[in-house]
């Protein structure tokens, strides 16, 4: 048996009321979060302590009334992710906490007692769920959960957050459960490129791809390919009249209501087009992680990808907008969540991902293992220069065949995680010695 934790999202069902009550938790916790962290940064070091912290929020939620609808638990779980968040600074993982903003933080309360949710089933497609100092709330049963009879001491909730988006109030909840290890995958080993034109080109053909225009002639309409074209035509007179009616502000004036609320409108057609864009990865990895043992991708370094070609005022890039294009399909495909869904999945499954160096990969020919000049003819056209080879066919899934070889004649690779550590560290050395 092997113990598996992971994350499941519902959607929650509220009225307004209750909509306005998480409303004011969500802010008491960030309010909460700034307040811990002006007390640690202007508290002496030789006083700061996670005991002296949690008095600090004790004496805090007794003195401001408006704190107090923050649950008692909620409020510790405030202190531990703050502490959590300067071990990783200290142990060189991620930069120093810093203030929370009103408008640009994701609004979210942490339930962290899996006992104090009380999940029910009450019917096919909906359950409910005790939220602190609120009682109980529906939301949509999507997928079964360890609760009464199927709950024990290896398949439970440990916890939840409840986390606001465009689209409402939903809650994520933590499940750990027990599963019997899986046995070695038995299907075969396949060679996957991700593109722009295919999204995943495979090395024995069998492509696939969402079905939706990679680049379009309007540069406005290229960044939303998840939307239809009346979402689309929307989406572009929602932006039109948020400019129009950003254009009446003064310098150092608020956002008016009625420019926050045509924001909330572009937010809510953003985050339908990433819900569709997550609901076809996650059934095209669950395809592509039930049917093959090994699965075979490039070590590709994103951020370096769509990193802007503007250049500077001494030394301007060329083809910016073409860039910049280029940049927001990459954006869109989101390879690296692809990436993350097919490690996971294939683990499940007994089988594994594995990564090869990405240089060379889609100027090779993969049948005779040439790199000749301008066999590259295209985005999407490979056509072998060599006299004895002449090779032709799609250069994504020319790729996804190099990709394969690379792997099956055993190319060693360095994880991505090890070389981020190796840079920051070589970042900090010099700082370090003086």
């Amino acid at each position: 048996m092997v113990k598996r934790q992971f994350g499941h999202r519902v959607r929650l069902v509220l009225p307004p009321d209750q909509v306005a009550a998480l409303n004011a938790q969500a802010h008491a916790a960030r309010a909460l979060w700034n307040l811990l962290h002006d007390w640690w940064t202007m508290m002496p070091r030789r006083l700061r302590s996670l005991a002296a912290a949690e008095a600090a929020i004790r004496q805090a939620r007794s003195d401001i009334d408006w704190l107090a609808v923050l649950p008692a638990q909620a409020a510790q779980a405030v202190l531990k992710t703050y502490m959590k968040a300067w071990r990783n600074c200290w142990e060189g993982r991620a930069e120093a906490p810093a203030f929370k903003a009103r408008l640009r933080t994701v609004m979210s309360v942490d339930i962290p007692q899996g006992r104090d949710l009380h999940v029910k089933r009450v019917h096919r497609r909906w359950g409910m769920v005790n939220i602190p100092k609120m009682g109980r709330v529906r939301f949509r049963w999507t997928k079964n959960l360890p609760v009464g009879k199927h709950a024990n001491t290896g398949n439970r909730i440990t916890g939840a957050r409840l986390v606001k988006d465009a689209l409402g109030w939903h809650l994520a909840f933590r499940i750990q459960v027990l599963e019997v290890e899986p046995e070695p995958h038995a299907g075969p080993e396949v060679g996957i490129d991700v593109g722009v034109n295919i999204s995943l080109a495979l090395s024995d053909g069998n492509h696939h791809s969402h079905g939706r225009p990679a680049r379009t002639k309007d540069a406005r309409t290229d960044r939303d390919k998840w939307l239809n074209d009346n979402e689309k035509a929307r989406l572009l007179e929602l932006e039109c009249r948020a400019a129009h009616r950003k254009s009446f502000g003064k310098p150092g004036q608020g956002t008016s209501r009625r420019l926050q609320r045509t924001y909330d409108q572009i937010a809510r057609l953003r985050a339908r087009a990433k819900r569709r864009a997550v609901d076809w990865q996650h059934k095209t990895t669950t395809l592509l992680a039930d049917q093959y043992s090994v699965i075979v991708v490039e070590d590709l370094h994103i951020p370096a990808m769509v990193a802007s070609a503007r250049g500077t005022l001494q030394e301007p890039g060329r083809n910016v907008a073409q860039k910049a294009g280029l940049n927001r399909s990459i954006t869109q495909e989101a390879w690296g969540r692809t990436l993350v869904m097919l490690t996971y999945k294939t683990a499940q499954r007994g089988g594994a991902l594995r990564k090869v160096p990405a240089p060379g990969t889609s100027l090779r020919c993969s049948a005779c293992g040439l790199t000749s000049p301008g066999s590259r003819r295209s985005q999407a056209r490979f056509a072998c220069k060599n006299t004895g080879c002449g090779w032709e066919g799609n250069a994504d899934h020319n790729a996804a065949r190099n990709i394969l070889h690379l792997y099956q004649t055993g190319h060693p690779l360095v994880p991505a995680a090890g070389r981020a550590v190796v840079r920051r560290a070589r970042r900090v050395k010099p700082a370090t010695a003086r």
